[in-house]
């Protein structure tokens, strides 16, 4: 009867000297930490602003009452300036998609244009009654409508990216 040698289980790698100890690595200990570079303060300075998760509904509120908050300020200051009400909506629409719940993303997008109308109501050109107003609205909304395509087409953006990365992370 033959006697077979047996060997160690093999685990992908060779060792030069065999008699030599196995590295912590091998061994089952912790690798030693790995020196960090500090984030650039344009990150330290974001990480620390507030960061809220909004639901659908929420981020509708939201929206809408910051638009008109900001169509009432463009009225003060600015005397209705419908230019200036359009580079408003932007960052407003960005700052809502970046807060929406993971879950309710695809409402960004909707929420953009409700917004922007409920916004334009202090800021719209309107004279003789509710008809005026009304006019006035419709106008508004017809001259303004690439900034209202503009804020859209950014909050479908960053919702779409949000979720691509959503994805990606849950497949790994």
């Amino acid at each position: 009867m033959e006697h077979y040698r047996t060997r160690p289980p093999h685990n992908g790698t060779r060792r030069a000297n065999p008699g030599a100890p196995l590295p912590a690595q091998a061994r089952g200990g912790r690798r030693p930490p790995v020196a960090r570079r500090p984030p650039p303060p344009v990150v330290r300075t974001l990480r620390r602003l507030p960061n809220p998760r909004l639901t659908g509904l929420g981020a509708g509120l939201f929206c809408m009452a910051l638009m008109f908050l900001l169509g009432c300020l463009d009225a003060l200051l600015f005397g209705a300036s419908l230019t200036a009400y359009g580079v408003l909506f932007l960052p407003a629409c960005v700052l809502t998609a970046v807060w929406l719940r993971r879950g309710d993303l695809l409402t960004a997008p909707i929420i953009a244009p409700i917004a922007f109308a409920t916004g334009l109501l202090p800021v719209a050109d309107g004279g003789g009654g509710a008809s005026g107003r009304l006019m006035g609205l419709f106008t508004a909304l017809a001259t303004q409508a690439g900034w209202l395509y503009a804020g859209t087409l950014a909050a479908g953006l960053v919702a779409l990216v949000r979720r691509i990365m959503l994805v990606r992370s849950r497949s790994r």
